[in-house]
């Protein structure tokens, strides 16, 4: 039976499991569904959903556990799209929409969502409150709508522990935008105005993709045997095949 390391289930898995889960959030079906349960503006939608699970808090805190967006735009966003209904039903509300497409696009892989559900309860949740958040819902009971909550949860494990490697390398988020994509990066995270060149700031980009690598690699030691780890690697690229192609 072929096996992986941690480090190599990390290569191969981790970037399918973000693609996945960024076709959903860029997907118009999940903002009209969006509109449907009373949002007009998607990135309302976006901000009270996914951070809906952190409860009835400050913009400032959605800010600090997203991370990287430009806070004034987190402010507006999450403070319109809390006021439809709430944190926490705009959480609720999220997951119905995202779920519907999982429903639409996602094969019902029950062994993959076994697999990712053993890596998700084995990580330690402290400093990723987005994760422990969103660890914290209740999941479908199967099929499709269970794999892509499960995938997106394991997406916030991801970046939980990128924004912890970023901020640990003394990257602001606005350099972290810069670093990883430009001004394009800036710009789609909200931020605006004259932008300092970050180039000499790579390298600690390139050593926050080390950490984080090495963070996930952990947590994927300790949830899976090696042959465990390449067939979640095998059934992640499956299922990325079934939506990203």
């Amino acid at each position: 039976m072929p096996e992986l390391t941690a480090a190599e289930t990390v290569r191969a898995a981790d970037e399918t499991v973000h693609d996945i889960g960024a076709k959903w959030m860029l997907d118009p079906a999940v903002s009209r569904h969006g509109k449907e349960l009373g949002y007009a503006n998607p990135f309302a939608f976006y901000f009270a959903g996914r951070g809906g699970v952190l409860g009835d808090v400050d913009a400032e805190v959605v800010s600090a556990a997203f991370g990287w967006f430009e806070p004034g735009f987190t402010r507006a966003m999450w403070e319109n799209g809390i006021a439809v209904a709430g944190a926490r039903e705009a959480a609720r509300r999220y997951t119905t929409a995202f779920t519907a497409w999982g429903e639409q696009h996602l094969p019902d892989d029950r062994r993959l969502s076994e697999l990712a559900g053993r890596v998700v309860e084995t990580a330690a949740g402290s400093g990723l409150p987005l994760f422990a958040g969103w660890r914290a819902e209740p999941l479908p009971e199967s099929g499709p709508a269970r794999l892509v909550q499960v995938l997106h949860v394991l997406r916030e494990l991801r970046g939980g522990l990128h924004l912890v490697a970023t901020t640990a390398v003394g990257l602001t988020p606005l350099e972290a935008a810069l670093t990883h994509g430009g001004e394009g990066r800036a710009k789609f995270l909200a931020w605006q105005g004259d932008f300092a060149d970050c180039t000499a700031l790579k390298p600690l980009r390139l050593e926050a993709e080390e950490i984080t690598d090495r963070l996930a690699a952990k947590v994927y030691e300790r949830a899976l045997s090696p042959s465990e780890r390449a067939e979640f690697a095998d059934l992640v690229e499956k299922a990325g095949s079934a939506v990203l192609s």
